[in-house]
């Protein structure tokens, strides 16, 4: 593994979202000094705080899986994340609700799942989901050591015997057609299948090799932090300052010193903090304007998708909701093009709505509810630019809530007392390419050792961290690139303990 040269005592983390703050925590777990660079007022980065009329709002993921790989940064510091967050399991993880009136509650017990599936499509669909199940575990295993937590200096690291496993596995195929030799049921296949639209490619066209996703989703435990999503980098923020991090907030980086290849020093609007080395973790767009180039490509990134957003605190709430809903349309494949290909806003959505306070209440004024309300759309690179988003969005709002009456939420849009809509415009202006918080899309070049590399050529001690880099986008990935970004650093290989980890999480995996 290649690493940062010369002198590295002193590393300035550039945004205190959750990869900064891994990075930062197992920078310090390996002695090195840290500052921490965030030009917000709260450390969270996009897992951020909004607070409106007593609701707390996250602003940033809602689905919190694998909380072993937040503990593994804790624990670099001497600390566990169980003591300082109270995480609630989820149950069920999900509801699908379907457009012919058909609901599935979806568990992560293995039994519980079982049983759920064989009374919603029967025995023969129960059966292929246990089938389902343990190919997902392989899948699991087959990739996380040598695929996703690695640091990857060549594509020859991929020749290893973990990449003959994933073969045989189907993990080159295609996800839909993987995921159709267990499950029959359309309905079912998109509850295993969804998630490859937050890697940006549909499931028709994604390497079964991505879900790994669904693993993480509906096999390793969905969890919600109590307090909210942001309690997480609140905590890992408390224990890296414990640990001796010093954190700047409200100071935006405006540019780095060099002296030759190397930066000596961060620059922000009112300060210049002189540094060994930098982990940078800004969208790509603005790390590489900080850095003055972009490395050459043999093809321009593609973005994946983008999202409107519209956090609703509300006077009620609906008894069909479960913690997380994903609200699927009749359309599927059709869905996917308009968002993936043709730059086009869903004609018949499906929506994830989540309603944190179902889990705790205290989000919200007593007696009042929170709702997060999910609609996929074209990224600005394909779809409307940020300035058509203007007007588009307060009418794409109406849109959304509209069909959301007619799927039963009734009253919704009356409901309302404080709300936030978030479109691909204010993406756009916090500095994510395409205006997509989801950074560069999962494609097979764009993926593993093809994706922007962690370390830039022409610049010896600055490290990449964040969902644009290794290994990806989502919590555990982008928790995984802090810890990654800080090997390059310290030069210790990184290695999960993941199996002895997990334990304290799931129970019942195959063997």
């Amino acid at each position: 593994m290649k690493t940062v040269r010369g002198r590295t005592d002193h590393v300035v983390v550039v945004g205190a979202g959750l990869s900064g703050l891994s990075a930062a925590l197992h920078l310090l777990g390996s002695g090195r000094r840290v500052t921490v660079v965030e030009r917000d007022a709260l450390p969270g980065g996009r897992a951020g705080r909004l607070q409106r009329g007593g609701y707390l709002i996250d602003t940033g993921p809602t689905v919190l899986t694998m909380p072993e790989l937040a503990d593994e940064a804790f624990n670099a510091v001497g600390e566990s994340l169980h003591d300082r967050v109270e995480l609630i399991p989820l149950h069920p993880a999900y509801r699908a609700s379907f457009a012919d009136g058909s609901m599935l509650d979806v568990h992560t017990d293995a039994d519980a799942m079982t049983q759920a599936v064989e009374d919603f499509a029967g025995s023969d669909a129960a059966a292929g989901y246990l089938r389902l199940r343990s190919w997902l575990h392989r899948l699991y295993r087959a990739q996380m050591k040598h695929f996703i937590d690695t640091n990857f200096d060549s594509p020859l690291q991929l020749l290893t015997p973990d990449l003959a496993r994933l073969a045989a596995l189907g993990g080159f195929g295609r996800l839909d057609h993987q995921i159709g030799r267990f499950i029959k049921d359309e309905r079912l296949r998109r509850v295993f299948s969804f998630q490859s639209l937050y890697a940006g490619v549909a499931p028709a066209r994604a390497l079964a090799a991505y879900a790994v996703i669904a693993y993480m989703d509906t096999i390793a435990g969905v969890y919600f932090p109590r307090g909210g999503m942001h309690a997480l980098p609140q905590a890992m923020a408390d224990a890296a300052e414990a640990a001796g991090a010093e954190f700047l907030y409200q100071n935006t980086v405006t540019g780095l010193e060099r002296t030759g290849n190397r930066v000596t020093a961060v620059v922000t609007e009112d300060t210049r903090v002189p540094c060994d080395a930098v982990v940078l973790t800004a969208d790509l767009p603005a790390a590489y304007r900080l850095l003055g180039r972009t490395p050459r490509r043999s093809a321009p990134l593609r973005r994946a998708p983008s999202a409107v957003i519209i956090h609703a605190g509300t006077d009620r709430t609906w008894p069909q909701l479960a913690h997380h809903t994903i609200s699927f349309g009749a359309a599927w494949h059709e869905t996917f093009d308009d968002i993936t290909r043709r730059g086009r806003l869903m004609a018949d959505p499906s929506l994830l709505i989540t309603r944190p306070t179902a889990t705790d209440p205290s989000l919200a004024p007593p007696g009042k509810h929170l709702h997060y309300i999910l609609a996929p759309c074209p990224n600005t690179d394909i779809g409307p630019s940020p300035a058509q988003w203007g007007d588009l969005g307060p009418q794409y709002r109406a849109v959304i809530l509209d069909e959301l009456e007619r799927r039963g939420l009734e009253g919704i849009g009356s409901s309302i007392e404080e709300q936030c809509l978030v479109t691909p415009a204010d993406w756009t202006a916090q500095g994510h390419g395409a205006g997509s918080p989801f950074s560069a899309a999962h494609t097979f070049t764009q993926t593993g050792p093809f994706r922007p590399r962690n370390l830039v050529h022409g610049t010896e001690n600055v490290v990449l961290g964040g969902c644009g880099t290794t290994p990806g986008v989502g919590v555990p990935t982008v928790l995984l690139s802090g810890k990654l970004a800080a090997a390059r650093i310290t030069g210790c290989p990184p290695r999960t303990r993941l199996a002895q980890s997990a334990r304290n999480y799931t129970k019942g995996a195959p063997s």
